[in-house]
Parts: structure tokens; C-alpha cells; sequence
């Protein structure tokens, strides 16, 4: 019978787990010393070697060799290994969390272990076991026989009583790294015969999210459905997940405000059969390779893909101010976290579709017409992106607002209230509908200014009143003096 392979490459022995080498040294130390502990607490996320490292401590603590324990040969670890060793028992709390389950362990502790040296114990999943259970196990965990181990295993230990807690020994196991996974699949894939690319081992484990377990039954899902090779587009072909260039498109009609081409582009990859979740999840780890592509000069081994898809993903990245990866990071993550409780979390991506692409004003239209960065695309040069700022003061004031609003929500009233009635080459005339807008104009100055240059690309100083009156030419004058000469000028 075929075996799923997280089991038919389970570790037997230490040096075979993955990623938890610092507590592979405590135990290792503390049975080469003979001072192993009677009560373990294994807390970890799924699929990091929680049950496989209690079942290796088992063996260990039973071992009949005289090396390195456990050997994983002699008769004890095999029929620990087949589950067939009487003095090694395992138990789901999940499924026997009463005070019943608890009472019968009481009772069999009491007998000391028929083959092994130790008695032990697996508690799988122990935050499930009731008040009751956890109040009637703890006088036994607290002094077992000498004879007895406990090992103890969860993924929320937060839910434990601090009483349990205080009376074991805790090892905490971290999620597994990308590179370890990658290795550990490779190998599986040497032993099978199976010919997989790089960028198809970097998807796997990407996917994984630390999870050696996941990683596996993603690797056993890709590996049933191919011959002798294994490529990147295969996995995305078997997972489900959009490819790098449905990505790129979807996120440059996102940047040039093209919506209905987004939505479609959303339609056509759901009908594909793209799991909704998961796309959300991939197109923000995308808006992620194009934080670091702008930033960082050499990011192909910070992305794990191809250098074509690296090439791409620089391209997009430099027709993209920053300002726009990092609001599409923000609405994806926040949409991502709605969709947890949504029954409709389609509707939710679309919306968030519509956000991004109608919050960017096309300020600068030569800048916005985007290459799509495709394969037969060149890469678009910031040189070629540079036009005359519009004169549009109505689009370019409601921007500002917008902006600044994102940053002080009480600026949201300067919305309807205040209004752009000139331009000059040092400053920029704002009219407030009332003093109290006026002063919170004034209030938030350097904010506004800073904003306005980053539309505009010219440094200008605001002034508040009517356009080409008095008081206003007297607030144009102090605004150049300001800027020419970085002091503060008030008008009395």
C-alpha cells in the first residue's frame, strides 16, 4: 500500500529532523547524561516534528544500543516505530479529553513498563483536554513514578493551565526554513528518480509556511501527477495559484486604473480553478517582491523565482512609486484578514480591486501608462516617465486631502470645506470655507507641503485666504520668504 510521504520519511533518529537543532542538543545532552526530565511540554505550529520528536525521546529512553541513542535498529526502536511497543503510549486529547481518559491514565501509571526501561507517555494536542482532565492529570505529572515520562504536545500552549506549564520542561520548535525544506525535498526527490527545478523546490517551500508536513503533502500532490520531472509551472499548475505573469497584469491595470480589465483578469483566474485565498495571499506576496525589487539591487535570492520572473519583477517595480506597493500591501493584508470570517470572500477581493485602482489620480499620464512587463515587454526607464505636473487643481487638491486624511483622519473635514485657487512657482493658494478650516490648515502646513511636492515635484509653500487679494499676496510673499529662507514667518 502507497504511503503518504510525511510518513514514509518520518525521522527515526535526531540527526534526521529538520530545522530544530537546538532541541535536538538538549535532549541529546540530557541522555548522554542520563538526566532526562519526567515531564515534556512540546509546543510548536503544525508540522514542525512535535509527535516525531516525543516518539524519538520515547525510543531514546528505550533504546538497547550502546552508541548514540536512539539507534533506531534495535528491537525497542522498531517496535516503537510499528507502535507495537507496550510501554509507549499514545494519546489524542482531541478525541479522549474527558476526566474518565485521565483516570484510566492515573490507573495505568501505577504498573511499571513490561519491556523498556520507561513508562511514556504522548499527549497529543493536550490544550484540548477539559478543566477537569488537566485538574486530575496534574498531581501525577507533578510526581510520576520513577519509571513514568510524560511528553506533552500542542500548538497552543497559551490555553494550558500555568500549573501544567510550571511542571514541564518546555521546548518551543520554530517554523522550518525555506532552504532546510528545500533540501529535505530534494533529496525525496533523488531517492524517487524524480528530475524538479529549483524554482519548483522554492515554490514548495514557500508554500510550506514552515510547515515540514505541509511541505511534503504539497510535494506528494505535484509528484502523483508528473512522470520523471517536476518544474515550477507544474506546482502552479497543481496548487492552484495564479502564475507570475497573471500577477504582474493584474496588478499593472490595478496601477493605470484600469478596473474592468482587473476584474475580468480575477474572473478568468477563479474560473481556472485559483482557490480565492490563496490568490489573495500570492498577489500580496507579489506587491512583497516588488517592495524588495525596488529597494534592494541584487533581490533574486530574496525572491526565490526565475531571473526572467526577477527581471519582470524589477521592471514593475520601477514604474511603481513606492507610495503604491505599500498601499497595496495594506489593502491586501487587511482584506485578507476580513476574508477569514467571510463566506464571500470574492466580493471582498474585487472591492479591494476597485480601491486600488481608483485611489491614484493619473497626475502624471506619461508615468501611468505602465508597461505590463510582460516576456516581449522592455523594462520601463524612470527617464522616459517624467511630464509636466496637471493643472487640474480640483484632482490635485482631493488627492492631497485624501492623502493626508490616510495619515491624521481628522483632516478628513478638510474634504468640501477648502479648495486650490492658484499656483505660482513658490507657493500654492488654499481657500477655506471657514477660520476653523483655516486653522486646520494651518496646523497641519508641513504635512500638506510635503504632500503637495510629492504630486507635484516642486517644492511650494501653502498659503490660506482668497486668491488675489490683500492678505493673500501678503501670505505669497511670507510663504517664498519661508521657502527661500527655511524660517517661520507670521503676518500680524
Amino acid at each position: 500500500m502507497y504511503q503518504a510521504l510525511y510518513r514514509a520519511y518520518r525521522p527515526e533518529v535526531f540527526s534526521e529532523i529538520l530545522g530544530q537543532e537546538h532541541i535536538v542538543r538538549i535532549l541529546r545532552n540530557q541522555i548522554k547524561k542520563g538526566e532526562t526530565g519526567h515531564a515534556y511540554l512540546l509546543c510548536g505550529t503544525r508540522g514542525t516534528g512535535k509527535t516525531t520528536t516525543a516518539r524519538i525521546l520515547a525510543k531514546a529512553v528505550n533504546c538497547l544500543s550502546d552508541g548514540d541513542k536512539p539507534c533506531g535498529t534495535c528491537a525497542n526502536c522498531q517496535a516503537i516505530k510499528n507502535g507495537t511497543f507496550m510501554d509507549v503510549v499514545e494519546i489524542d486529547a482531541a478525541s479522549n479529553n474527558g476526566v474518565e481518559n485521565i483516570r484510566d491514565l492515573r490507573e495505568s501509571v501505577q504498573y511499571p513498563p513490561v519491556l523498556g526501561r520507561k513508562k511514556v507517555y504522548i499527549i497529543d494536542e493536550v490544550h484540548m483536554l477539559s478543566t477537569g482532565a488537566c485538574n486530575a492529570l496534574l498531581k501525577t505529572l507533578e510526581e510520576p513514578p520513577e519509571y513514568c515520562m510524560f511528553i506533552l504536545a500542542t500548538t497552543e500552549p497559551q490555553k494550558l493551565l500555568p500549573t501544567i506549564l510550571s511542571r514541564c520542561i518546555r521546548l518551543d520548535f520554530r517554523r522550518v526554513p525555506e532552504y532546510t525544506i528545500k533540501e529535505g525535498m530534494r533529496r525525496i526527490c533523488s531517492d524517487r528518480g524524480i528530475s524538479v527545478t529549483e524554482d519548483a523546490l522554492g515554490l514548495i517551500a514557500v508554500n510550506a509556511d514552515g510547515s515540514v508536513r505541509d511541505g511534503l503533502s504539497i510535494l506528494d500532490q505535484c509528484l502523483a501527477g508528473v512522470q520523471d520531472s517536476l518544474t515550477r509551472d507544474d506546482v502552479i499548475d497543481f496548487l492552484g495559484i495564479p502564475s507570475e505573469e497573471a500577477l504582474i497584469e493584474l496588478t499593472h491595470n490595478v496601477a493605470v486604473h484600469n478596473i474592468s480589465d482587473a476584474l475580468i483578469i480575477l474572473d478568468e483566474l477563479i474560473r481556472d480553478g485559483k482557490e480565492i485565498k490563496q490568490l489573495m495571499k500570492e498577489w500580496l506576496e507579489h506587491y512583497r517582491s516588488l517592495l524588495i525589487a525596488r529597494f534592494i539591487k541584487s533581490p533574486e535570492d530574496m525572491l526565490n523565482m526565475s531571473s526572467e520572473n526577477v527581471s519582470r519583477i524589477r521592471a514593475q517595480a520601477q514604474a511603481l512609486e513606492p507610495e503604491e506597493i505599500n498601499r497595496g500591501i495594506r489593502e491586501l493584508s487587511a482584506t485578507i484578514n476580513e476574508a477569514r470570517w467571510s463566506t464571500q470572500p470574492r466580493v471582498l477581493l474585487e472591492l479591494c480591486i476597485v480601491k486600488l485602482g481608483s485611489f491614484y489620480e493619473e497626475r502624471q499620464p506619461a508615468a501611468r501608462q505602465i508597461s505590463k512587463v510582460m516576456p516581449e515587454a522592455a523594462a520601463v526607464k524612470k527617464d522616459e516617465c517624467e511630464t509636466e505636473p496637471a493643472e487640474d487643481f480640483s484632482r490635485l487638491w482631493d488627492d492631497a486631502v485624501n492623502r493626508a486624511a490616510s495619515m491624521k483622519p481628522g483632516l478628513t473635514m478638510l474634504a468640501g470645506h477648502t479648495r486650490i485657487t492658484g499656483m505660482d512657482e513658490g507657493t500654492f493658494t488654499v481657500e477655506p470655507s471657514s477660520p476653523a478650516m483655516e486653522n486646520m490648515l494651518k496646523t497641519s502646513r508641513q504635512l500638506i507641503e510635503e504632500i503637495i511636492e510629492k504630486l507635484t515635484g516642486r517644492k511650494l509653500s501653502m498659503v490660506c485666504g482668497q486668491g488675489g487679494g490683500g492678505s493673500s499676496n501678503a501670505e505669497s510673499i511670507a510663504g517664498k520668504i519661508e521657502n527661500a529662507f527655511n524660517i517661520n514667518v507670521e503676518i500680524k
